[in-house]
């Protein structure tokens, strides 16, 4: 049996090239029905090196909304506690909690206005 591309669902699962993922920073996304799934490895990388094996780049913005993060730990993180703390303004000036929409708005705000800081 031949393997589809990488990433493609079929009857019996996702099929994933692995020597393809290996090559860098894995974060995805599956959407169902409900919701969304997230998933992102854990290594934090130096040039060649890995600095730490077992760092969490999924970052909780609001109630329901969590953000992949991938490049800089310093300023991705940074970017993060930006729009975390305008999305907790938002929902306590307008009483509900924000949408995709909204965060999506804000991070790329927060990451155009600042892009000649951010590596």
């Amino acid at each position: 049996m031949e393997m589809p591309a990488t990433g493609m669902l079929n009857e019996d699962g996702i099929h994933i090239d692995m020597d393809h993922l290996k090559k860098g920073e894995v974060n995805m996304a599956i959407t169902f029905a409900d919701g969304v799934i997230l998933g992102a490895d854990s290594r934090t990388t130096t040039g060649a090196y890995i600095a730490n094996r077992v760092t969490d780049k999924l970052t909780r913005v609001s109630d329901t909304i969590w953000c992949c993060r991938s490049g800089s730990a310093a300023d991705t993180q940074a970017v993060a506690d930006v729009v975390s703390y305008y999305l907790g303004m938002y929902a306590t000036m307008e009483g509900e909690q924000p949408s995709v929409g909204v965060a999506a708005g804000l991070f790329q705000e927060v990451c155009y206005s600042n892009k000649e800081q951010l590596s």
